[in-house]
């Protein structure tokens, strides 16, 4: 009996030398997030200047003006992105955040479609979208005159061409329809729209990021970014003309344009990486690819979790025998078999935070909800207490690097257009000589919305890097609906010109 006290005592002192190896190794004092800082201004600064020049592909979308609060009338907005579609109509009332009650209709994309080909996918489109736009306000039938205008939503790698147009690069999310690959995707809307006597034009096509700027400028016309938090993550702000030296005398006579930084792909030396994360990058369908993105993003917080209990339990045995369901990848992030589709090539199912969330911010005295989590979805019952106690560390340790690197990657666009209060110094040195602007960043996504700990810890940072003199000018403003009502704003804004070029 002694024996097995005293093996019981070293195999729990080598889980906890585990975790405190882990924190350790995930440490991100301010010294070293203003390094990941200057690291995120200097690779904007080289992706702006060529093609390939940087990680960041710091991408051109042709948006060139925002929403200025003064779009008056009725506007739609098309939101693809996966196995479902909605489909908008949003009224504005001339004059800033009057927007009425959005109308949204949703329709799952049976899988058949989604492997078959694009006129079949863009035919069901446009027949929901000429039902709703013919049923009108109030769901009866209507005769539509006037053209309408449409902002597409399409979240998919695309090449963007101009404002209202893109050639698709690859199908992702589920999406496997190989004639689609390389052609122009509104066009092959805009001829399905037409073969439905749908009488619209596509005014713009975004991304998320985009939308979820533009929704926030119109809103409040100091934000200059914006970012999504949730199963992944990307950045998108406003640039000046002159600063985009890969397309000089190409671009927009309005003095600026909106960058689709695609930040996933980030990377520095400077990161505070593991062998976690380089066993999990070389597992995942993309390797060496979308660094910040397996870093910081809702997907990867919880196999990064699996993956350092997965060894705590094989070296010790503080789940008895190693739990099976321990060893699946993502376990922690797939919950069901609803709507399939794929993330960077895993295959997803209904993903949700909460469980890593949940068991992080359980503050019984017996951690309740902690054991639920562990018997319910990963079938180990009878946990102790101190193992629990254990895991809720784990999850601090992994949730609060995630959203301190997060924070400086927001503080590292700020440096770049020069609202960081540094002047654009490298270096992280404040000028007293910058008059500091009121500074609005746009925030969607569930991961900042429905994760306490991920939200304080990403605010908590952002101040350490910018100090008090400067962080009470930037403001953090979560947007819901960017990708939806943000297109429908774009589509008001662009609707009285031609598809730019």
């Amino acid at each position: 009996m002694v024996g097995r006290r005293v093996r019981s005592r070293r195999k729990w002192r080598r889980v906890l030398g585990v975790l405190a190896e882990l924190e350790e190794r995930c440490a991100t004092p301010v010294g070293k997030l203003k390094q990941v800082v200057d690291a995120m201004a200097v690779e904007m600064h080289a992706g702006l200047a060529s093609e390939g020049g940087s990680k960041l592909k710091m991408l051109l979308t042709f948006v060139d003006r925002l929403p200025s609060g003064s779009e008056k009338g009725t506007y739609y907005a098309l939101d693809v992105g996966g196995t479902n579609f909605r489909i908008l109509r949003v009224q504005l009332g001339g004059q800033r955040s009057s927007i009425l009650e959005p109308h949204v209709e949703q329709q799952a994309v049976p899988a058949h479609v989604m492997t078959s080909t694009s006129e079949n996918l863009f035919d069901l489109i446009a027949s929901a979208l000429k039902e709703f736009v013919d049923r009108g306000e109030d769901g009866s039938k209507t005769l539509v005159s006037r053209r309408g205008e449409l902002g597409f939503t399409f979240s998919f790698p695309v090449k963007q061409r101009s404002v209202s147009s893109g050639i698709l690069i690859k199908c992702t999310k589920g999406l496997h329809i190989e004639d689609m690959v390389r052609r122009e995707v509104t066009e092959c809307l805009e001829q399905a729209m037409s073969r439905k006597r749908l009488n619209m034009r596509v005014a713009v096509l975004v991304n998320d990021t985009v939308g979820t700027l533009a929704l926030g400028h119109y809103h409040d016309e100091d934000t200059v970014a914006a970012v999504i938090f949730g199963t992944g993550t990307n950045a998108c702000y406003w640039e000046r003309t002159d600063a985009i030296i890969k397309c000089q005398g190409l671009l927009t006579t309005f003095g600026g344009m909106v960058i689709n930084m695609e930040w996933g792909n980030f990377w520095s030396s400077h990161f505070p990486s593991t062998s976690y994360d380089t066993d999990l990058d070389s597992h995942s369908s993309s390797p060496n690819d979308q660094g910040f993105e397996k870093m910081i993003s809702g997907m990867y917080l919880g196999e990064a979790v699996r993956r350092v209990l997965l060894r705590m339990s094989r070296e010790s045995d503080i789940f008895g025998t190693v739990p099976s369901r321990l060893s699946v990848p993502f376990i922690f992030s797939l919950t069901g078999l609803m709507n399939a589709t794929e993330f960077h090539g895993i295959p997803l199912f209904n993903f949700r935070i909460p469980m890593i969330s949940a068991m992080h911010e359980d503050d019984s005295p017996e951690l309740i909800e902690v054991a639920r989590i562990l018997e319910d979805d990963l079938e180990i019952p009878d946990v102790p207490l101190k193992v629990r106690k254990l895991i809720v560390k784990l999850c601090n340790v992994v949730t609060r690097r995630a959203a301190r690197l997060a924070a400086a990657g927001i503080v590292g666009i700020l440096k770049k257009i020069g609202r960081d209060g540094s002047g654009g110094i490298t270096g992280g040195r404040t000028r007293s000589d910058v008059k500091m602007r009121r500074t609005v960043v746009a925030i969607e996504g569930s991961l900042y919305t429905s994760y306490t700990m991920f939200r304080e810890y990403l605010h908590e940072a952002l101040w350490e890097i910018l100090g008090e003199d400067i962080a009470p000018h930037v403001i953090l403003k979560v947007i819901e609906d960017g990708p939806g009502i943000g297109a429908a704003l774009l589509a008001a804004t662009y609707s009285k010109d031609s598809v730019c070029g």
